[in-house]
């Protein structure tokens, strides 16, 4: 018996395409077996359900109670609250991985880093998003539930409310992993996150300074917030879609390049 050629063996390798899939697969498995992934889950169930039977019982106990009013009101402002443990939930799953070191052998098996940020980005904002978008349409079931027959559920406004919570907490958890690739540290990203989303655009504008007000608009916080509330003083449609992808983008971006171009470990 001859041993083998070692023509026979392919040289192409594994494709980039089937590489991803697998890793998203990894990915997606480690999101779903770490326990803080259900705590942030439960913690934004209960804020955007409890908001929504809580907006319900309120309509039902009007005098007099509002006939047609669409339920699906209360969910985007139930979102507004609660898109912060969707958002924590998706950094989370790519800081996890330095505060214990398993980053190491994460690129061990996975040495193409595009890859690795492509999975991970994907897996991180699309569960995140698909919780959102579950959780919106609960919010709104429960404000239904608790107001029948004074409230109605309208497919097209349904459909409506859905995607403004899905693009806002999209391009959040794009933010928030963006930064997790940067920073690699759970309590600064973390601090980062609600400065930008949360305390820096309710806080400047009340300094009275024309400039401060001026920054707190471009702030992703204020563009999340005029889409969820719509009473954001000077923010329009465009400049809140501009502005959130615009910080999710730049986040993605500076994440990848401090991937790709620093050792893992530090």
């Amino acid at each position: 018996m001859t041993a083998p050629s070692a023509t026979a063996i392919p040289r192409g390798g594994v494709s980039t395409g089937r590489v991803l899939i697998r890793t998203c697969a990894a990915e997606w498995t480690r999101l779903w077996t770490v326990r803080a992934t259900w705590g942030f889950l439960a913690a934004a169930a209960v804020a955007m359900v409890g908001i929504g039977a809580i907006a319900g019982f309120e309509a039902a106990a009007e005098a007099p109670a509002p006939q047609g009013d669409p339920a699906w009101a209360v969910a985007p402002v139930a979102a507004m609250p609660a898109q912060f443990a969707l958002l924590a939930l998706a950094l989370i799953a790519v800081t996890s991985d330095y505060a214990t070191g398993g980053i190491v052998p994460t690129l061990q098996w996975t040495p193409r880093r595009g890859v690795l940020f492509l999975a991970r980005t994907l897996v991180a904002v699309g569960g995140a998003t698909s919780v959102g978008i579950l959780l919106g349409s609960g919010s709104a079931l429960a404000a239904f539930a608790a107001a029948r027959p004074s409230l109605t559920l309208p497919v097209g406004e349904g459909l409506d409310a859905l995607g403004t919570i899905a693009f806002v907490v999209a391009a959040g958890a794009a933010f928030a992993v963006g930064l997790g690739f940067l920073l690699r540290t759970t309590a600064g990203a973390l601090v980062t996150v609600f400065l930008g989303m949360l305390v820096l655009p309710l806080l400047l504008p009340q300094f009275g300074y024309p400039w401060m007000s001026a920054l707190a608009e471009v702030l992703p916080g204020s563009g999340a917030a005029f889409l969820l509330l719509g009473q954001v003083p000077g923010m329009t449609e465009t400049s809140s879609v501009v502005s959130l992808l615009g910080w999710a983008g730049g986040a993605l971006l500076l994440g990848w390049l401090r991937l790709a171009r620093d050792d893992a470990n530090r």
